[in-house]
């Protein structure tokens, strides 16, 4: 998630200080990527050092108001209108611990993707209601959460297909196992044998 250009968007929009930009990004966003406030105030120093933003003063409260600069404006432009970047997708917990689960001995794969499961369609249909009560009564700012919460939905849809997707190869690795296809990896899981031997003795 990019902070600094999220940042740069909403003082695109008017000025504000640090908490401010904190409650109007978690209010559009739904509070669904919380922001630690040290994080947006180590942003905007950033921001500043790189002309993209500039102080403005305070607003008799102590607070420093910013304000976007030409420069800030054509970074947030160019945001905008460039794809987002798969290069580098970002880290997902889920797939690092199935993938690390499967070449560890001992470690019950099945019991991890069913607690998974349960999990992600509770989440799943968390999204739905909250997308059908806020369809109920939109107001025209709920727009941007709406398109969030279709994001979510989708994200979640796609790794229940992909928690069935890993048990059926779990199951057809451990047939495979049985058929005598089993040979043992570097660390000494066995290659085709169920991931949870121990447990089904």
């Amino acid at each position: 998630m990019s902070i600094r250009h999220s940042l740069l968007a909403l003082l695109q929009d008017q000025p504000r200080y640090g908490y401010q930009l904190r409650a109007e990004f978690e209010n559009r966003t739904g509070a669904t990527w919380p922001l630690n406030i040290g994080q947006v105030y180590t942003t905007l120093d950033r921001l500043e050092r790189d002309a993209l933003v500039a102080k403005e003063g305070d607003d008799g409260e102590g607070h420093v108001v910013y304000s976007i600069t030409p420069a800030g404006k054509a970074e947030v432009r160019n945001w905008f209108a460039a794809p987002v970047e798969r290069n580098n997708p970002p880290r997902n917990e889920l797939a690092i611990k199935l993938a690390l689960a499967v070449t560890l001995p001992g470690v019950d794969v099945q019991a991890i993707i069913q607690a998974q499961r349960v999990a992600s369609i509770r989440a799943l249909q968390d999204y739905t209601k909250a997308r059908r009560d806020t369809a109920a009564n939109q107001r025209a700012t709920d727009t941007a959460w709406l398109l969030v919460l279709d994001s979510l939905i989708f994200q979640t849809e796609a790794e229940v297909r992909w928690l069935d997707l890993c048990e059926a190869r779990m199951v057809q690795q451990a047939q495979a196992g049985t058929a005598g296809g089993e040979r043992k990896l570097s660390n000494g899981a066995r290659e085709g044998a169920p991931l949870n031997a121990d447990s089904r003795r």
